[in-house]
């Protein structure tokens, strides 16, 4: 293994054991600054805003919208789901091998959970019209997901000016915990209602790539519910 290779495992390490591990245990969430580097994360922002002006950003949805409710009074993103290996996603991919490595340095020391996979990745751009997400959680019905990594892109972000904060909600604390979206952020965080949190409405474009490490068992869990409901509705519907 070369050896800058090697030092750059080292680090990874270092930063999971010693400080993503200790603070998803005790306070339910943990960023760190600086996580590409200036230049790789300028790539990857190239990649998005390349995406953004090829029009494949369609507006964020959402999962059992009660009828009456505007969609964009909820949620205002425009997102695109990516695996890292289409034409044009190279930086991007890099960077979610690194979270892939990063992860993998927890498993084991996270509890009971077993975490084999994750999601795409989500790319997401808030326009800067005043949209934000209102607060919610991420995995509030057991569908698998364990620990949320999001990765932000904004230059020069002033959150007096900007707004766009994640206001993190951590249960049964008497604290809030606010998170600035700034360039080359990694943000990690329980999926569950452990953490509630929302994004406040933002008034510069605002970027973000977001995944998710699904615990197996319960991922698995939530498969056969759907299974389960599918061929119940699918019977139903034949009778």
């Amino acid at each position: 293994m070369p050896f800058l290779q090697h030092l750059a495992d080292m680090k990874l390490e270092q930063l999971a054991l010693e400080h993503i591990v200790p603070a998803l245990r005790d306070h339910g969430f943990f960023y760190v600054d600086s996580f590409l580097g200036d230049e790789v994360g300028r790539m990857v922002l190239g990649q998005v805003k390349q995406m953004q002006c090829s029009g494949l950003l369609n507006d964020g949805q959402l999962a059992g919208r009660g009828l009456g409710v505007s969609k964009r009074h909820i949620r205002g993103d425009k997102i695109a789901w990516v695996s890292g290996t289409e034409r044009g996603a190279e930086a991007i991919n890099f960077l979610l091998k690194l979270i892939d490595k990063l992860v993998s340095l927890c498993i084991g020391r996270l509890g009971k959970n077993v975490i084999r996979e994750r999601s795409k990745a989500m790319v997401a751009c808030y326009p800067g019209n005043g949209a934000g997400y209102v607060k919610h959680v991420d995995n509030p019905n057991a569908d698998g997901r364990c620990v949320t990594c999001i990765y932000y892109l904004n230059k020069n972000w002033n959150a007096k000016e900007h707004g766009g904060i994640l206001r993190i909600f951590p249960e049964g604390k008497s604290y809030v915990a606010d998170i600035e979206p700034l360039f080359d952020r990694l943000l990690l965080f329980w999926s569950d209602r452990r953490n509630p949190h929302e994004v406040q409405p933002s008034f510069a474009t605002r970027y973000a790539i977001t995944v998710w490490y699904f615990d197996s068992e319960e991922r698995a869990e939530a498969k056969r519910r759907f299974k389960d409901l599918t061929a119940s509705s699918q019977g139903s519907t034949a009778s």
